[in-house]
């Protein structure tokens, strides 16, 4: 009798955690009945002091999808897009579509006109939740759907005031779009928010289930157009419940909700999870690290997912060393490698590991998480529960021996139904392995002896000099060792001799700018990486490209510099 095979990373889960998760087979929206049955006077959303209890949010909800049913027509499977930044009205609008059994289309706030069209269009949304400072993008698309013909472009839009949902007075520092008082608007088909939900129209009873669509994120759009990821109530239900088991979280503790709610980390667990386990986050629309560090004081932070660009603005505030952290029990995330030199700052000042995962819309987050016992820096973790997840070479799809660097391919319950409408995506996206359908992430990746899957890069990012493969991701991760350097993004530009060569833009700390010359940096990169490796070329700049999520735009800045490059 043969023995079963045993997944290396195994050894290290973490200690009383089930391998396998039971996730409820129920509409999301029953988190939020459950939570509000529970604990109906307990904060569930801080915003500036200002509080929103779990009763509160079920009935505002509720209210609101009546209006959507009974006044927008919207019904089972309908897609009603949502364009909000971080707010109390954002998470509101999420649930009352679900609550409605439409299907929730977030879309990032820094999309324009044509990107947001692009939303519409593709996913036939004829309803738009938009917050104020927004329906200049928004009226002129209203205006082309109430112009065409039925059940084509958009029809209705429900408006919200950010400053609706803060207290009368607050010492915290409050962006100017977020206090602007709430505005009327004469326009044909547009509510405002105070006004769909003092009507108090009640939905009708819940029809959908756990395999009805209920999410919609699109992919950040590498290529060519973004791609609608679908996702049901039971493949967004499962990492709901999973992050909180695996990193231990308790009904009482209170996260810092900072990355954004459009985006898969900021919605599962920051948005998701908390209103799943009943419990509270503090609300940030944007980042700000002063904000951030009082709240966290404030409030009695226990959880903040923070990708590194976010730590390493926190970490490089002149007042850190007073700055009272001791609330916060779990500090982690994902998107970009954190550097080995912040993350050993952040455990000197905490005594806290930063836990980073990995994950992406087509996985609604997470598919690996560090284990709390024995993180590695650097590292996107080992497969959660009921994940299976293969480094393979991207030809063959032959799995690759340890520490030997393939395309990261994944199986399990997160995974999404598809692409929205484009089966030849999803021929090029998936990929079947011992009778098993795994998603092609596009991701390059090694797994060391332990189980344990490390970054390398994205597929189309390598760099070719003169024949030696070089990840940026790698040097940026050993360019953050030297003081002088706040932020990297290493890139590849035209050379005559390599094909290729490596160059670095670099911003300085404010305390060693005029100290340190390009020059300085190119020398000290050669003494610490490979030659083939170190960059050629170092320009200093006062800030990197950053997308709503806070990653730093490496692909735009990689696309200036071949367009400054002589043909």
């Amino acid at each position: 009798m043969s023995t079963p095979h045993i997944p290396r990373h195994w050894a290290h889960w973490p200690p009383q955690v089930p391998r396998h998760l039971d996730i409820p087979a129920t509409h999301l929206f029953h988190n939020a009945e459950a939570s509000a049955a529970r604990h109906p006077d307990k904060p569930l959303f801080i915003f500036y002091g200002a509080l929103t209890t779990h009763g509160r949010f079920k009935a505002d909800c509720e209210h609101l999808a009546g209006h959507l049913q009974q006044v927008c027509g919207v019904k089972r499977g309908d897609r009603v897009l949502l364009y909000m930044q971080n707010s109390p009205q954002f998470a509101i609008a999420y649930y009352a579509i679900l609550r409605a059994d439409a299907v929730v289309v977030p879309v990032n706030p820094m999309n324009l006109g044509e990107e947001l069209r692009h939303c519409i269009e593709d996913a036939g949304a004829q309803v738009i939740c938009a917050a104020q400072d927004l329906m200049p993008q928004v009226l002129p698309l209203l205006h082309e759907g109430q112009a065409s013909a039925p059940g084509v472009g958009l029809k209705h839009a429900v408006v919200a005031a950010y400053s609706d949902h803060l207290p009368t007075d607050t010492d915290l520092r409050v962006p100017d779009f977020v206090r602007a008082p709430a505005q009327t608007f004469d326009e044909p088909g547009v509510v405002t928010w105070r006004e769909a939900l003092a009507a108090q129209r009640q939905p009708t009873p819940i029809q959908a289930g756990p395999d009805d669509l209920a999410v919609l994120p699109y992919t950040s759009g590498t290529t060519n157009h973004p791609k609608g990821c679908m996702h049901t109530h039971r493949s967004v239900m499962v990492n709901t419940v999973a992050r909180p088991v695996w990193m231990g979280s308790l009904p009482d503790s209170v996260q810092l909700a900072v990355l954004p709610f459009f985006h898969v980390t900021g919605m599962q667990n920051a948005m998701n999870g908390t209103i799943y386990q009943g419990a509270t986050a503090v609300i940030l629309p944007r980042w700000d690290r002063d904000v951030a560090l009082a709240c966290i004081q404030r409030f009695r932070v226990t959880g903040a997912q923070l990708i590194s660009t976010m730590v390493v603005d926190m970490l490089s505030h002149p007042d850190i060393d007073s700055v009272d952290l001791s609330s916060i029990v779990s500090i982690g995330g994902g998107g970009a490698a954190m550097p080995e030199a912040i993350a050993a700052k952040l455990k000197a000042l905490t005594g806290l590991d930063y836990i980073e995962g990995y994950g992406m819309s087509e996985t609604m987050a997470a598919t690996h998480i560090n284990p709390l016992q024995r993180p590695k820096r650097q590292c996107l973790g080992i497969p959660i529960f009921d994940v299976d997840a293969r480094v393979v070479d991207p030809l063959t799809f032959t799995e690759m021996p340890p520490n030997e660097v393939g395309e990261i391919v994944v199986h399990g319950p997160q995974v999404m139904r598809g692409y929205w409408r484009n089966p030849q995506a999803d021929a090029e996206a998936f990929i079947e392995l011992d009778g098993k359908r795994f998603l092609r992430t596009g991701d390059l990746a090694r797994v060391d002896e332990d189980g344990y899957f490390f970054m390398v890069d994205r597929l189309k990012r390598m760099v070719n000099a003169s024949g030696f493969k070089v990840w940026p991701s790698e040097v940026e991760a050993l360019m953050y060792a030297h003081p002088a350097i706040q932020e990297v993004c290493v890139i590849g530009v035209s050379d005559p001799r390599r094909g290729e060569t490596v160059k670095a833009l670099v911003v300085l700390r404010a305390t060693h700018r005029g100290q340190v010359s390009e020059a300085d940096i190119v020398a000290w990169a050669h003494e610490h990486m490979a030659a083939y490796k170190s960059p050629r070329i170092v320009e200093f700049v006062d800030d990197l490209p950053k997308s709503g999520t806070g990653k730093i735009l490496w692909r735009e800045l990689q696309q200036q510099a071949r367009n400054a490059a002589p043909h």
